[in-house]
């Protein structure tokens, strides 16, 4: 029987990847097809990937036979929810060159695997726009989660508007407005969110967002850090020096974002431009992210922000007279407690056997708390003040050192091996995080930069660090980076036994 159309949604749990099947089979209905739709559910809520089939033929004398679910190389649109969706179609065979329409949401939701790397996990989303460009017969491709907060609606709302904008059905615009009119389920924000949709795909291929642009100073402060910028650093490094000094005066304040520059300044005037300028971007990076590492100060300031609450608002989608508690996981561990307190007094209570065995046990489990409660919010209020007072603590005394001599074995190396001092400015992304990740990050650290000293004047020695940074990402255990280490400094043999 000719006339078939087959059609297949992916999408995960929560996106209503359910709702939309029906408006699509009540769409065919209502114009005189024959549908049938099926599904293969997930299995949790956000992690479970749903594949919702539908077939339809016109109305004939005959029934015709449907399939239960879609045969790679045999589906004519293809609808994903999000990017990585797109991707697993893609990779099962559902997009057949030169003949599906594919119908994709660009935005990402990260893979349980990708959220757990220790480093980036991240799949690269510019392979899978390469790949349904180059194997659908049409691709249209925008960020429909965006379209649809913006719209003030849900995605698959979005993504019917994207499929009737595609034409890939024989149906018209009234038909599909009509179908979410008889669902009578919060039609008002389905028709905006199917117009936003209808509007994104009629305007062209959307695309990745693209990197964030250089911040633009609004204040004087700004502007004079600005200036520096644009005045003592390679053009390369300049987007993301600003971003770090953005990213500093958050953290701290002016002053501190001028000492990011001051300490910056000197590794600039080594670049001499090799690898685009390499040297001084990948030490303005790494500078930046070191300079602002994760203390209790910081992560009380993050936590009762204004915006924070007004992101966590929108995410749930909680009404304006709906009240929101949040409740967390808080873990600080007592040397994280004496690290935030001034230099000498975090250093006694860190160094004293009896404090340590009276108030450590305090520390040694986490706890749950509401921190929109009013007890929690104002004792972590109270904390974030303590960022004036951060310069005095033991942490940052602590962090200083640790950076000073970063900088400085990068300038040693930067005299005679450019690539070297530059494969040492890129082992910064080992220490991240707080608790006992950051303390992996500064082991490892500190065991290539004791392989650098052994090696120092090795004609490779760029590569052998990469390779050990390299193995100290592979695994959190050092098992890696224990065997790169070995084959770099082999045992010596032992003596035979008389």
């Amino acid at each position: 029987m000719s006339g078939r159309i087959s059609l297949a949604i992916l999408a995960l749990g929560g996106q209503g990847g359910g709702v939309l099947a029906d408006w699509i089979l009540a769409v065919a209905a209502a114009n005189g097809h024959v549908a049938q739709g099926t599904s293969v559910p997930g299995v949790a809520q956000r992690t479970g990937s749903t594949i919702y089939y539908i077939e339809m033929y016109p109305a004939a004398a005959e029934p015709p036979v449907m399939a239960l679910s879609p045969v790679p190389g045999d589906v004519d649109i293809v609808i994903a929810s999000e990017l990585m969706e797109g991707g697993r179609a893609l990779q099962r065979g559902f997009v057949k060159t030169g003949h599906t329409t594919l119908i994709s949401s660009t935005h990402r939701i990260y893979a349980i695997a990708e959220k757990t790397a220790r480093f980036d996990g991240r799949r690269p989303s510019e392979r899978i726009l390469e790949a349904a460009r180059a194997r659908a017969s049409r691709f249209i491709g925008f960020d429909m989660e965006e379209a649809a907060t913006r719209a003030g609606s849900v995605i698959s709302s979005v993504m019917l508007g994207a499929l009737a904008a595609s034409r890939a059905l024989p149906f018209p615009r009234q038909a599909y407005e009509a179908a979410i009119e008889a669902g009578g389920i919060a039609v008002a924000a389905n028709l905006k969110g199917f117009a936003a949709g209808w509007d994104a795909a009629t305007a062209g291929p959307g695309l990745v967002p693209p990197l964030a642009a250089p911040p633009i100073p609004t204040t004087e402060a700004g502007r004079a850090l600005a200036w520096r910028v644009s005045s003592e650093l390679p053009p390369p490094a300049q987007p993301v020096a600003m971003h770090g000094v953005q990213r500093l005066m958050d953290y701290q304040d002016s002053a501190y974002a001028h000492l990011y520059l001051d300490r910056l300044k000197p590794i600039a005037a080594l670049d001499t431009g090799e690898d685009n300028h390499r040297l001084a971007t990948e030490t303005a990076r790494g500078l930046a992210l070191w300079m602002s590492y994760e203390d209790t100060i910081r992560v009380a300031d993050l936590k009762t922000r204004d915006t924070r609450s007004t992101r966590v608002r929108a995410e749930v989608r909680a009404a304006d007279d709906q009240l929101l508690a949040v409740t967390e996981y808080m873990h600080p561990r007592y040397a994280e407690v004496c690290e935030t307190l001034p230099r000498p007094l975090g250093r006694f209570l860190l160094d004293s056997p009896l404090f340590t065995s009276l108030l450590a046990p305090l520390f040694r489990q986490g706890r749950h708390v509401t921190t929109t409660s009013l007890r929690w919010f104002l004792l972590l209020w109270l904390l974030s003040r303590a960022r004036r007072f951060r310069r005095l603590s033991l942490r940052h005394h602590e962090e200083r050192a640790r950076i000073t001599a970063w900088l400085a074995l990068i300038t040693d190396l930067a005299q005679t091996n450019l690539a070297a001092a530059t494969a040492l400015a890129e082992c910064q992304i080992l220490i991240k995080g707080y608790s006992d990740t950051h303390e992996r990050g500064l082991r490892q650290y500190a065991l290539i930069a004791a392989a650098i000293a052994r090696h120092r004047h090795h004609p490779d020695l760029a590569t052998r660090i990469t390779t050990l940074r390299h193995a100290a990402e592979a695994d959190e255990h050092d098992i890696a980076l224990t065997a790169a280490l070995a084959t770099l400094d082999p045992a010596p043999p032992q003596p035979l036994a008389a």
